[in-house]
């Protein structure tokens, strides 16, 4: 749903109506995962995908039918024919997917997402309704799901439920994760950009006042001047969350290594030489961390692409999180 926020923004305000197809269900070798959204209007505009090109023709079709007045559908699509005819899935899995128009209550959930609130959504397969939720227990919507979405906590979720009242589709969205970037360097401004991209939220670090500037990170979420240790808390540490050091200063090093160590964070990478490498774990073994430990370090940062230059290096350590993240 993130991913066409913005398209649906510009086309509520051009008025524009506009249909959501939902991938509610997937089996085998599915090309998109749960709750991915394809987004059309009646104008003919689409954004977002899900199956990667292999159905969206006919879920437009079935979009414009909602469109035009037709009912909620729910569609099925599996393995194409061996001459490719039919329409389905050249993969050979199997999806579903729901087909409504958006309504109001879909506008508060995206509001809710763009302010990266966690928050849980139901929609009744049957076209009868849906239920938005909050952890505190705010809740509008069909008040009979509330609890069902409750169960998905802590989440990220999303989940088919066959219930007495019928299929029901839940969701729960969580804040997008964090990269935390220690260095406003010249890699840092590729990789800013590439993370955005693929869905970090990303918070650069660094307390030279002269290097971390709006002029050379306009798009960054957030710009943290100050040193690490005043800038790296916890809720930017969890599991999901990734830390990149690229200072090559100790001064920046240890201390932002020494607090990722110490919390949960899912993942750290270490800009540097594997010479640099073995007098900062040299350094933190001094302070008392185990060989074990320090294997979290992925130093040096990034995948081997072989590549140099800022952007391929950025490319490479995106790579890695990534691949880290999906193990």
């Amino acid at each position: 749903m993130r991913d066409i926020l913005e398209d649906l923004r510009r086309w509520l305000a051009a008025d524009e109506s506009i249909a959501l197809a939902t991938v509610v269900y997937s089996y085998g070798s599915s090309p998109r995962p749960l709750g991915s959204r394809l987004a059309v209007t009646a104008s003919g505009h689409m954004a977002g995908s899900v199956s990667g090109g292999c159905v969206e023709g006919d879920v437009f079709r079935e979009a414009q039918n909602v469109l035009s007045g037709g009912k909620p559908t729910r569609l099925q699509y599996g393995a194409v024919d061996e001459e490719g005819w039919e329409v389905g899935l050249a993969c050979g899995g199997v999806i579903g997917v729901f087909v409504e128009p958006l309504k109001e209550i879909h506008h508060h959930l995206m509001n809710a997402l763009e302010d990266d609130q966690t928050v849980a959504f139901a929609t009744r397969l049957d076209g009868r309704g849906h239920t938005l939720a909050w952890p505190d227990g705010r809740a509008e919507g069909d008040p009979d799901l509330t609890s069902e979405l409750m169960d998905l906590l802590p989440g990220p979720a999303a989940e088919l439920r066959g219930l007495p009242q019928g299929d029901v589709f839940l969701e729960l969205f969580t804040q997008p994760p964090t990269l935390t970037v220690v260095g406003a360097v010249h890699i840092a401004v590729p990789l800013v950009a590439l993370a955005q991209v693929v869905g970090f939220h990303v918070r650069l670090v660094d307390a030279r006042r002269a290097f971390a500037t709006r002029d050379r990170f306009p798009e960054v979420d957030e710009l943290v001047v100050a040193w690490p240790e005043d800038a790296m808390t916890s809720r930017y540490l969890r599991p999901c969350d990734a830390v990149v050091v690229l200072t090559h200063d100790p001064k920046f090093d240890i201390p932002a290594l020494t607090i990722a160590l110490k919390s949960p964070v899912g993942y750290i990478g270490l800009l540097g030489s594997p010479s640099t490498q073995t007098k900062r774990q040299d350094t933190l073994k001094e302070r008392g961390f185990a060989s074990k430990e320090l294997d979290r370090i992925h130093g040096p940062v990034g995948l081997d692409l072989g590549g140099r230059r800022p952007a391929e290096i950025a490319l490479s350590i995106l790579a890695q999180i990534v691949a880290e993240a999906n193990r």
